[in-house]
């Protein structure tokens, strides 16, 4: 199985766990070295039920290549495949599906809000939050929800958007505890597959148009 298809095998359409009401993106992963897991992987505690409806995706991207750089608190990994992922209310994720032999859940996610897209060869997303997933996190609705923790840092999206080709995703962040998170994600040069689950506001501005 692709690590896409793994990826959207944990994402149940359009539904969001998390009770910031950002997207649980749980995937298959693969990690270079051994060791205990960051504490904010294995905490705070999963919500007993969703309160209230949540915004549903309607953008999903995915991007196939490598990261040349994948640092999780600290720790260093690998990973092949990058996603985009846009809910209704605005709120964007890039989803990194870390390769974890441990651990086929463990993905990290850079989320923020209001992005912008400067020119067709660039998207920034100011992060405001890290969502850090897998497969020892609580579970609603069979879905691992992730640990959220509140972060300030940047994502940076280059390539030609019109041709639906991205050439590297960067990102960088540091968390309420003093923990960095740093990405540097290289396109292996095939089209982005993106997936308009549903209509988006007008409003947005949806870099992959």
């Amino acid at each position: 199985m692709t690590i896409w298809r793994r990826l959207l095998c944990w994402l149940r359409p359009g539904l969001l766990l998390s009770t910031g009401g950002l997207f649980a993106l749980a995937a298959p992963g693969v990690a270079q070295t051994a060791g205990p897991r960051p504490a904010a992987e294995q905490a705070p505690e999963a919500p007993k039920r969703i309160e209230h409806r949540q915004p549903l995706i309607d953008i999903l991207a995915h991007m196939s290549g490598k990261c040349t750089t994948l640092k999780v608190a600290g720790r260093s990994y690998a990973c092949k495949a990058v996603a985009y992922a846009h809910n209704e209310a605005g709120r964007v994720s890039f989803a990194v599906a870390i390769e974890d032999p441990a651990d086929d859940g463990h993905v990290v996610s850079f989320s923020g809000e209001k992005g912008k897209r400067f020119d067709d060869n660039s998207y920034e997303l100011p992060i405001d939050r890290m969502l850090l997933n897998s497969k020892h996190r609580p579970k609603v609705h069979g879905l691992p929800v992730p640990a959220e923790e509140a972060s300030t840092g940047i994502c940076r999206q280059f390539g030609n958007f019109a041709a639906r080709r991205v050439s590297s995703v960067t990102c960088t962040a540091t968390d309420s505890r003093g923990q960095s998170y740093e990405l540097l994600f290289v396109s292996d040069g095939s089209p982005i597959g993106v997936r308009r689950v549903r209509q988006s506001a007008a409003s947005i501005d949806d870099p992959f148009k």
